[in-house]
């Protein structure tokens, strides 16, 4: 997905048309009572505006929680705060896969972009057991519920383009032992089966979650389970979801677990990392850490050998669970947000 897009050269009609609107656009700033100063104010109030532009190949979602708070600042006049908000709300995210009935949103999704000409960014987050019942806990109470949720999610995929992250966490908590035993052989068997039955879709590429270097330390240890949780029929694997690890940090890790690999390729979640990994506060620090910021925009133009895309997996926004004042994980927390947004180093 990486690559660059060539330098157009300027045709002589080009020239001449660019040329006689430079000198109609001089013409009409020079007369009637818009003199240079009101010039620049207008360019400037036009600049503060201006929709953050989307380079990626992937889809905005016009109905994040983002995007509706962005709406209702600017309809109550705090335009300051919805602009420093559009650094989210104007970018695309990963849409989670409700885990009662994922196709209505998939259908949404999917519609959306089919119109946009653009790529569906997706997790899929229902493993039976999820998250040990720790914030995130729940999950499909059972084997054949996943198997008939994983079928409705990809069947609501079609024929789109689309990205899917597959089940985060889900083989790190094997590894780190917060899965039971008993559940192991289950979870592998079922994760392999999701690759199969996305992979059937013809054009869904598909990223088995891998943890982060903060979490697997040894990226040795994640070998064998991600090839019994079918990495060698995904595209590759998924780096950095919802966590806060930096660009070059997850990169370095990416290419020595993908040497170990045999080349597979993979993705980072790059949403909450500007400013890295909150220092000082051990296990804690992945839960909703003060001082974060945005981290590089989405794109698939990454520079880095078998780096296919830097994604926006987790919604920034959306709380890690109830800790540091937080929401219930996976609701969005304004404040939090917009604290996200106005860090961001790009803006």
């Amino acid at each position: 997905m990486s690559g660059r897009r060539p330098t157009r050269s300027l045709t002589a009609a080009s020239v001449a048309l660019f040329a006689l609107t430079t000198l109609l656009a001089a013409g009409c700033s020079s007369s009637g009572s818009s003199g240079p100063e009101h010039g620049q104010q207008r360019e400037s109030a036009a600049r503060a505006h201006a929709p953050i532009g989307n380079s990626s190949p992937f889809w905005v979602d016009p109905d994040s929680d983002a995007a509706r708070q962005v709406a209702d600042w600017e309809a109550a006049g705090r335009n300051g705060d919805a602009q420093v908000l559009r650094r989210i709300a104007d970018r695309p995210m990963a849409l989670w896969g409700p885990g009662d009935d994922p196709g209505p949103e998939i259908r949404r999704a999917r519609a959306g972009a089919r119109a946009a000409g653009r790529t569906m960014v997706l997790a899929a987050y229902n493993i039976p057991h999820r998250d040990c019942g720790q914030h995130s806990a729940g999950g499909a109470r059972d084997a054949r519920a996943y198997r008939s949720w994983i079928g409705a999610f990809a069947d609501n995929i079609a024929d789109n383009k689309a990205v899917v992250i597959l089940e985060p966490d889900a083989v790190a908590h094997i590894i780190d032992g917060c899965t039971r035993a008993d559940h192991h052989a289950e979870r592998y068997r079922l994760l392999s089966e999701a690759v199969d039955r996305l992979k059937r879709n013809p054009n869904t590429k598909v990223y088995l979650d891998a943890g982060n270097p903060a979490w697997i330390r040894d990226p040795r240890d994640l070998v064998v389970p991600l090839y019994k949780a079918g990495l060698e029929r995904a595209d590759g694997f998924a780096l950095n979801v919802s966590n806060f690890q930096t660009d070059d940090t997850v990169e370095a890790y990416g290419t020595r677990l993908s040497g170990l690999l045999d080349g597979a390729h993979f993705v980072i979640d790059s949403s909450r990392n500007g400013n890295g990994r909150l220092s000082g506060d051990g296990p804690d620090a992945w839960c909703n850490p003060p001082g974060r910021a945005l981290g590089t925009p989405p794109s698939d133009r990454t520079g880095v050998p078998r780096l296919d895309a830097y994604l926006w997996i987790k919604r920034p926004g959306e709380s890690d669970g109830e800790c540091r004042g937080g929401p219930a994980a996976g609701t969005w927390w304004t404040e939090y947000a917009l604290g996200l947004a106005r860090r961001a180093k790009d803006a």
